[in-house]
């Protein structure tokens, strides 16, 4: 049995990107960018009026107030087409080019118009409102670094890069497996008798995909070694990651392990000092990642973000670390002194600080969902009051 920060040493040195693959812009959302966003040309591509109002030369307006001819219109898409000759002017809105020879935008609420005339009461001061060409970037400039992950805003700037397709990294495809004869699926008639509603595969994948995965399907397999075997090769074809939920302990009926022995399954470690969640294991098979969770719903949940999210996270492109980035937080109420093994308390934060859950029981699932941080007592730790600042992790 090794401590948590050796196994976390173990996951990390796994946690290593996958392939990449080019996939369409509406497609990337989430996504980590394999290769560096570049520009394809420059933005603005020629100056543009920053306000609706009337473009002007310099010179024209020294004598103001003065009128001039208002010789056309200038509209996003729809440029002005000539030059900005002598005691001329043009009425143009924003976004649009502005007409070669403009030296600024008058703003509209500036000008009085007299029909084909516009008068500025004014010489020109303040800001030119023109957005010079490539003032935003220049073609070949980069946008957005790789290793990056795409969110709302990085798109928009890819978009602009005029880059309809991305280089990101592939997701790695998730498989669930959840083991027990005693489970059922949630909403259905129990074929069984006291029949459990399967839930942590649920949860499971939902925290697969926010660190990345791509889930490919969820399993529910009893306790026959045969169904077991077949369901292990079937997965390790399918997934880069197979998650095995139960089964981890040493019960006549505990096959989680023995599943994968046909295919040759090479533990990285089998167990870690740790509460809950002592029996959590991580293996390869056939090239698969194999990732062993307790069967108890907590205890499931917590070794799934300590170890499994982090695993996700680097195989995805992102930095492993980010998916364990522990903080000091203040504690609302006092803790009793922790075990001989490092303890991870189910915990909700306030106002003040976080506050540990009553009910920390491993198979717990209605103080499962009122937690949002774990918090890490190193073992033998002293009791601790109200105030004192502890490890947390969002949960």
């Amino acid at each position: 049995m090794i401590s948590y920060d050796q196994a976390s040493t173990l996951v990390m040195g796994l946690a290593q990107p996958l392939g990449r693959e080019t996939v369409r812009l509406d497609k990337a959302d989430g996504r980590i960018l394999a290769a560096a966003i570049v520009a394809r040309r420059a933005t603005p591509c020629a100056d543009v009026s920053a306000m609706d109002g009337y473009a002007v030369r310099d010179d024209d307006l020294t004598d103001a107030p003065v009128r001039l001819a208002v010789v056309g219109d200038a509209y996003a898409g729809q440029a002005f087409e000539g030059v900005l000759t002598p005691r001329a002017c043009v009425r143009i809105f924003t976004g649009a080019a502005a007409p070669a020879g403009t030296d600024r935008v008058v703003i509209q609420e500036e000008v009085a118009r007299e029909g084909p005339l516009a008068l500025f009461a004014q010489p020109p001061s303040g800001p030119r409102n023109l957005r010079l060409a490539g003032s935003d970037f220049k073609a070949g400039d980069v946008l957005v670094e790789a290793g990056l992950r795409l969110n709302a805003q990085r798109l928009v700037a890819v978009a602009a890069a005029d880059q309809a397709r991305v280089s990101v990294v592939v997701r790695p495809r998730v498989l669930i497996i959840s083991t027990g004869d005693e489970l059922d699926e949630p909403g259905r008639p129990s074929r069984i008798r006291p029949g459990i509603p399967e839930s942590v595969t649920f949860g499971v994948a939902a925290l697969a995909r926010a660190w990345g995965g791509k889930v490919v399907d969820r399993w529910r397999v009893g306790d026959e070694l045969p169904a077991l075997e077949k369901a292990a090769r079937s997965a390790v074809e399918l997934a880069d990651i197979v998650v095995v939920i139960g089964g981890a302990s040493v019960g006549e009926r505990d096959f989680a392990k023995t599943m994968f022995a046909p295919l040759d399954l090479d533990l990285t470690f089998s167990k870690v000092a740790i509460k809950p969640g002592k029996p959590v294991w991580l293996g390869r098979a056939r090239g698969a990642l194999i990732v062993g969770l307790p069967g108890n719903p907590t205890s499931a949940m917590v070794t799934a973000r300590l170890f499994l999210a982090p695993l996700i996270a680097g195989l995805a492109g992102r930095d492993a670390a980010e998916a364990l980035d522990w903080r000091r937080e203040s504690l609302t109420t006092s803790l009793g002194p922790c075990g001989d093994r490092e303890t991870f308390v189910r915990a909700r934060r306030g106002p003040g600080g976080v506050e540990p859950i009553g009910d920390q029981d491993a198979s717990a699932q209605k103080a499962l969902a009122m937690s949002d941080v774990l918090i890490r007592r190193r073992p033998s730790a002293p009791p601790a009051k109200a105030g004192t600042l502890v490890e947390t992790l969002d949960f």
